[in-house]
């Protein structure tokens, strides 16, 4: 895995360097926001790990920039700050995660490898028993019939077929759908739940509850 490290305390970043490397990631370091756009705009990385206080252009306008590109690489904010505001605006210019310093090591390195896996791409297609989505255009379809489903609606429905016949937990379908921590109970799981084995009455699937686990999407017998 290739990671940019973007950070201008050279202890830390010598630090970070060695855990990652010790991870089998293959790490680049720079110390300047302007570094930082310079490499991005020829080179290819899994992931930015990407300090906001920098010399020269801050993180933020990085961040902004890459998305400006059009790319899509995962972006993970190290920051001093703790303030709701610098998430806030970090998350809105398109970064993809966040941590606050000092933040635990073990943490910084499984944020990475959750968004590298995050980024892997995924089918065009997901189809099961008579239900069809198109990943790409985000419609969903039941034998050529349109179904009308939100966002959230989708995105569940997305993750209960790329597990089909596994068991999923409430908590994992938020954490799948709102990786950012946004603030979604249990209780609003079951609503989409209860929205969507009606949407899909017909499909030739059904969204078991697995009591005390979770649910399972199943193709009808």
């Amino acid at each position: 895995m290739h990671v940019l490290l973007v950070e201008d305390d050279a202890v830390l970043a010598d630090g970070l360097t060695r855990l990652l490397q010790g991870h089998a990631m293959v790490v680049d370091v720079v110390a300047s926001g302007t570094q930082a756009d310079q490499v991005l705009q020829r080179a290819e990385v899994a992931v930015v790990v990407l300090d906001i206080g920098l010399p020269g252009i801050d993180g933020f306008e990085v961040v902004r920039r890459l998305r400006a590109r059009g790319s899509a690489v995962p972006v993970l904010l190290l920051t001093a700050r703790d303030a709701i505001e610098d998430r806030v605006r970090g998350l809105e210019l398109g970064a993809d995660d966040y941590l606050v310093k000092p933040f635990a090591t073990a943490e910084l390195v499984a944020r990475i490898k959750a968004l590298a896996r995050r980024n892997t791409p995924k089918p065009v297609s997901l189809s099961l028993g008579r239900l069809t989505l198109d990943t790409s255009s985000k419609r969903a379809h039941i034998e050529g019939r349109p179904v009308e489903l939100s966002v959230r609606e989708w995105a569940v429905l997305e993750y209960l077929l790329q597990h089909s016949a596994r068991v999923v937990s409430k908590q994992q379908i938020i954490d799948a759908i709102l990786p950012w921590g946004e603030d979604v109970s249990l209780n609003a799981v079951e609503v989409y739940i209860s929205r969507l084995r009606i949407k899909i009455a017909d499909a030739g699937i059904s969204i078991r509850t697995i009591r005390g686990f979770g649910y399972m999407l199943e193709q009808d017998v």
